[in-house]
């Protein structure tokens, strides 16, 4: 049994997961991160042998979470870990968390290479056939061997061999190429393939790689860095075939969980953009590198490559700072298409491979809204279709072949669990899916690992395996939503305490109540506080999709896609129970995977369709919720389940919703009313920020 915890002891927060705590000094960090089910392997059961518990402490002012970690908080090095440096190796910043005591404050990370049951990535390409007109194609010539009579230099011999078979007239010569062209045409006895890269049709054509002799291999990446994870597919430019798909999460949470966390980083530590420019770039090379060993290819053979992101991860990206983004006009530094070179990026791939970034819509409707639109194509829809991104700053866009609008909601990091007491982001134990016996209350689920519910044969030796962890995202959605259709929480979100007496699920804590999920170790609740950031983080986002509708002067919505790796997972009735989207007949709402990286991967494979992605965002209507007058109203009607006004009349058609029961304050247990409206407007009022 350990200690309670104290105010005044030492707060840790571990990242990638988000989880913290407070451990009286001396305490192993292994051991803190054991008690909080962070997982941290080790093999040798703390014997500083294995090497497999290694962490990083995270140096910096860390605003957001009150906490200013350092290496001077964490016990110098001892006999075991000199030991285990000097014999095995241990890289630079490294710790074995095992012989780490807390000193002080600290922000851990858990390097991904150290972890074996690492966070499932969940994000992959969507199968649909696309049209290829890259911007790279290979030209193999043979050239004219040097002729004294004849004084022409090597590599203007080469480019009227690529004009008279090819058709490339006078092609520019990447910087690269200049001091090798004589060896690679020599050792190809003068024939070699050139790549040959033209984005524009009006563009000058450029030389960007040589090999001697016939090579038939080039190859381009698709990548979605997103604010959690980032997601990689490696593509066959020559078939159009997806050799590779992979993902990772994004190192830059370590910096801030959400979005203007990381840009409030960056404006408190001087070296913020810098490490956080690094971070990224260091994932995707080491991303670039996987799916390359995946797919058996050469990273020399990569040519071409397309990035879409949010405007902060954009802008970090490409190194430029974000610090604009993070208060209004929520200035871009630049809204449209990049093109750039791999190697300006840090990108280990061909020297001469080049960069293509689609354009952002607006401060915060970024390239990867952008991605999302080609990909689904609302601009071509005779019906009026809702595309929402959920992530921690979702991203709206509602329209048709008329008209189309977008928008962003500060929807912060609650359904990715980051604010939820047992939540957690997807990986094999956390809980997926919910359900609740409205007349005894008790639940029933599934982990991720597992096929099996909670009641049914088998599933105890899944657990047992693979451990009952937290509540990942798809499970936050389901187990509130469930909450209210059985009668757990009112229409106001209030826990209701007098269930107590009918089922020991429902119990106080502190002055107001909770449900036990799992009684377990851990064991995991949902606390009123949960659903209040449930109901913050739901209503940000329908009160946006209720903007864009009223700029578009309709009523209801066709048809709603859901986009990204956290939409696919969504039940879309739970999803309309909760009011996180609009009354809509349920068939017509479907998800539709990674779009953001769909388009990227269009755009990779068909360089027309970045010429039609410019176009679009250029006609798209930005609208931006912090100024708009009715945000605030609509914004505290969205606080009802599923709402105060709107009637939610498809969905009752096909779900049984409970009457409206407002609780009062007896009931809710000192969780006043007065002071949940203050804090909805409050929440409202800040927007963005």
């Amino acid at each position: 049994m350990n200690p309670p915890a104290n105010i005044t002891d030492p707060l840790v927060l571990f990242m990638p997961s988000g989880k913290r705590g407070r451990f009286p000094k001396g305490t192993t960090v292994l051991d803190a991160a054991r008690q909080l089910g962070v997982y941290v392997e080790s093999v040798c059961g703390g014997r500083a042998t294995c090497g497999r518990c290694q962490v990083v402490v995270q140096e910096g002012n860390f605003a957001k979470h009150k906490i200013v970690s350092s290496n001077d908080h964490i016990s110098a090095f001892g006999a075991k870990e000199e030991r285990y440096a000097r014999v095995r190796g241990l890289a630079d910043g490294r710790r074995l968390s095992c012989s780490s005591a807390i000193e002080g404050d600290l922000v851990i990370d858990v390097p991904q290479d150290t972890v074996i049951n690492a966070q499932v990535i969940r994000k992959a390409a969507i199968d649909r056939v696309i049209e290829r007109n890259p911007a790279v194609q290979l030209c193999y010539v043979e050239v004219d061997e040097p002729d004294m009579h004849k004084p022409l230099g090597d590599l203007d011999r080469l480019k009227a061999m690529l004009e008279r078979d090819w058709g490339w007239k006078d092609p520019l010569v990447s910087q690269h190429l200049l001091p090798s062209v004589q060896k690679i045409l020599r050792k190809g006895e003068w024939g070699v393939t050139a790549a040959i890269h033209r984005d524009m049709d009006l563009s000058r054509p450029t030389i960007i790689a040589l090999w001697p002799g016939l090579h038939n291999e080039a190859y381009g990446i698709a990548c979605d860095i997103g604010s959690t994870t980032i997601a990689m597919h490696l593509v066959s430019l020559l078939s159009g075939r997806i050799v590779a798909s992979s993902g990772a999460p994004n190192p830059q949470i370590r910096f801030g969980e959400d979005l203007m966390s990381r840009v409030s980083y960056v404006m408190m530590n001087p070296d913020g953009q810098e490490a956080m420019t690094s971070a990224v770039r260091g994932a995707i090379n080491e991303l670039t590198a996987k799916v390359c060993a995946e797919g058996g290819v050469s990273p020399d053979d990569v040519l071409d490559a397309v990035f879409v992101a949010n405007p902060i991860m954009h802008h970090l990206f490409l190194g430029i700072d974000p610090t604009e983004l993070g208060q209004a006009p929520f200035a871009l530094a630049v809204s449209g298409a990049v093109h750039t070179w791999g190697s300006e990026l840090g990108l280990k791939i061909n020297e001469g491979a080049r960069v293509y970034l689609l354009p952002c819509i607006a401060g915060h409707v970024g390239a990867d809204a952008a991605g999302a639109t080609l990909s689904e194509a609302p601009y071509k829809q005779d019906r009026m279709m809702l595309l929402v991104d959920v992530g921690t700053n979702a991203e709206i866009v509602l329209g048709n072949r008329d008209r189309v609008v977008a928008a962003s909601s500060p929807t912060g990091p609650a359904f990715e669990g980051a604010e939820i007491s047992s939540g957690q982001r997807a990986a094999p134990g956390a809980i997926e899916r919910v359900r609740i016996d409205a007349e005894t209350l008790e639940p029933r689920f599934r982990i991720i690992g597992s096929d099996r519910w909670s009641d049914e044969d088998g599933f105890a030796a899944d657990a047992e395996r693979l451990g009952i962890t937290g509540i990942c995202g798809s499970a936050i959605i389901e187990v509130v939503a469930e909450m209210f259709l059985s009668g757990v929480i009112s229409e106001d979100g209030v826990i209701d305490g007098a269930l107590a007496a009918r089922s020991p699920r429902i119990f106080q804590s502190g002055r107001t109540f909770s449900y036990l999920l799992h009684d377990g170790t851990p064991r995991i609740t949902v606390t009123q506080n949960d659903v209040r950031a449930i109901q913050l983080a739901k209503s940000a986002l329908y009160a946006g999709v209720k903007l864009l509708m009223e700029k578009q002067g309709v009523t209801s919505v066709d048809t709603i896609r859901f986009a990204g790796a956290f939409g696919s997972f969504i039940d879309p009735k739970y999803a309309m129970v909760l009011g996180l989207i609009p009354d809509c007949d349920l068939a017509e709402v479907k998800a539709v995977g990674n779009a953001a990286g769909t388009g990227a991967l269009m755009a990779l494979l068909n360089r027309g369709h970045r010429r039609e992605i410019e176009e679009v965002v250029r006609r798209i209507e930005k609208i931006e919720t912090a100024l708009e007058p009715n945000f605030q109203q609509l914004f505290v009607n969205a606080m009802a389940i599923p709402n105060k006004v709107d009637p939610f009349a498809k969905l009752a058609e096909q779900v049984s919703l409970p009457p409206r029961k407002l609780l009062s304050d007896e009931a809710s247990a000192g969780d006043a009313a007065p002071r949940r409206r203050s804090r909805e407007e409050r929440a409202a009022r800040r927007g963005r920020g």
